[in-house]
């Protein structure tokens, strides 16, 4: 690449919002200005997060309605005085906005396409989202699960390209003093630890892992304890959520609430690094939801560069995230009394963290940045 481009990247999705495509839009914003100039328009409250060498545009987060009229509207703008040469939605939801004005003023579009953003069956979504998203320049999937469904929704091959979200790599050193003081704070001394990490969700399918299988793992392992991270999202456009008191109702009809831990959201990365660290099992029994796919599970491979291996249904994108026998275990789809096997099994057996942290290699940010670039600046 020896010429910069401008490219003005639209999304929703950004910090401190939390979850997997905040990351990646992050991501994306912050790789590629590395060789270009980038300006985001997004939600106010990220611009304080945003990476530094971009030009920031704020809009009102919510509501939703609104964000997209004010996005549009400053799009416009964006193009009309700084004339950007590609403009990159960081999700489905701001491909309308992108890909009219590329058209308007003979630009590039590109889509980065995340599973719910192409496998809804929203009638609404799908007459006035997905023709724009088909008209895009290029459209990056996820996972390959994503490109196939972008396929069955009439996006030509031509346009397509699978891009895997990245991982920080090599992860925070241990700390073991950190560890030890989680250790002591979650009283977690001689268990054994599975983590869950990320939002909770009915994809995310915690509910049911507790009420299918939990209750299997700690009858056979009843020093078993799941250490849960994450909380149920504000701002998530996604309404299909389960609570933290859902979650333990059902955990208590097999007295096992004393064997959950929640901690909330953790932002600090350390902390999160030092939960990886200590754990023996990250758990990831992501439902299969045709309509609302898991695109792909970057929080498998986050665990994976620590050397934490993953047992998850092989459903969605995650067929993508875990290698099976070498960064964890995948099983049939919604078999629950496999899932507890399994995690019984993993349990039993010292985890191979050598092997998880060469297939976790291959998503390193940068790796994942240079991909991107490549895509974004091919004519």
């Amino acid at each position: 690449m020896t010429n910069k481009s401008s490219i003005l990247i639209v999304t929703r999705n950004l910090p401190p919002l939390i979850g997997g495509m905040e990351r990646l839009n992050w991501h994306i914003a912050y790789e590629l200005s590395k060789e270009h100039n980038v300006t985001i328009i997004s939600h106010t409250e990220a611009k304080h997060q945003a990476p530094q060498n971009v030009n920031f545009y704020g809009v009102q987060l919510n509501p939703l309605p609104l964000f997209l009229i004010l996005a549009f509207i400053k799009t416009f703008w964006v193009c009309l005085t700084k004339r950007p040469d590609i403009l990159f939605a960081g999700s489905g939801l701001t491909a309308p906005i992108v890909t009219f004005w590329a058209k308007i003023f003979r630009k590039k579009s590109i889509i980065y396409i995340h599973g719910l953003d192409i496998g809804t069956n929203n009638k609404l979504y799908n007459l006035l989202w997905i023709p724009f998203i088909q008209s895009a320049s290029k459209i990056i999937a996820n996972s390959s699960p994503t490109y196939n469904i972008c396929l069955k929704k009439g996006i030509s091959e031509k346009k397509l390209s699978i891009i895997h979200p990245g991982v920080s790599f090599p992860p925070q050193p241990r700390d073991e003093q950190l560890i030890q003081q989680l250790k002591n704070q979650y009283d977690l001394q001689d268990k054994k630890i599975l983590i869950s990490v990320g939002r909770l969700t009915e994809r995310k399918g915690l509910n049911e892992f507790i009420d299918l299988s939990f209750s299997e793992i700690v009858k056979n392992t009843p020093n078993t304890v799941l250490v849960i991270i994450g909380d149920t999202p504000k701002q998530s456009l996604n309404k299909n959520l389960q609570s933290k008191e859902l979650i333990l109702a059902t955990a208590k009809k097999y007295d096992a609430e004393n064997n959950i831990i929640f901690t909330g959201n953790i932002s600090d990365d350390e902390v999160l690094s030092s939960f990886y660290y200590l754990a023996d099992l990250h758990i990831f029994p992501v439902k299969h939801i045709p309509e609302d796919p898991e695109g792909f599970g970057m929080v498998a491979i986050e665990a994976a560069a620590h050397g934490l291996p993953t047992v998850a249904f092989a459903t969605g994108g995650i067929v993508d995230a875990v290698k099976q026998n070498e960064s964890g275990w995948l099983v049939e789809k919604n078999n629950y009394e496999a899932l507890a096997k399994q995690t019984i099994m993993a349990l039993e057996q010292l985890k191979s963290t050598e092997q998880c942290q060469h297939f976790a290699g291959q998503f390193e940010w940068s790796i994942f940045g240079k991909k991107i670039a490549e895509a974004s600046v091919l004519k």
